[in-house]
């Protein structure tokens, strides 16, 4: 009964997560063509396997999200620096997030659309 309940808390939490805080994981992924929808939750089970490989073993991630506050937000504002600036490293980018006012983005910004 532990056990049961043990996995229906894991299984529930994670569905919480990929639906309301940031990877807007919808009901509708179900629906469509099977090969899209199995394509698209196949990437975004990845991205949220790498997210939460990067909270367990890099500090940097560590920081930003700390800064941010929720993922939400960390989501949006990386987001937002990768709409208007050019970032060389992921690392580069996760600096920009944790320090804004020692590390602000680069100058280099995206050229306009033709």
């Amino acid at each position: 009964m532990k056990a049961g309940r043990a996995r229906w808390k894991v299984e529930n939490e994670t569905f919480n997560t990929l639906k309301n805080q940031g990877y807007n994981f919808e009901h509708n992924y179900g629906h469509g063509d099977n090969e899209l929808c199995s394509v698209m939750t196949m990437l975004m089970m990845l991205a949220f396997l790498i997210d939460q490989v990067q909270q367990l073993c890099c500090k940097l991630y560590q920081k930003a999200r700390k800064r941010a506050g929720s993922l939400r937000d960390l989501f949006m504002e990386k987001r937002v620096l990768l709409l208007y600036a050019v970032f060389d490293t992921w690392q580069s980018l996760y600096e920009s997030l944790a320090m804004p006012s020692i590390r602000p983005p680069p100058i280099g910004i995206l050229p306009p659309e033709k």
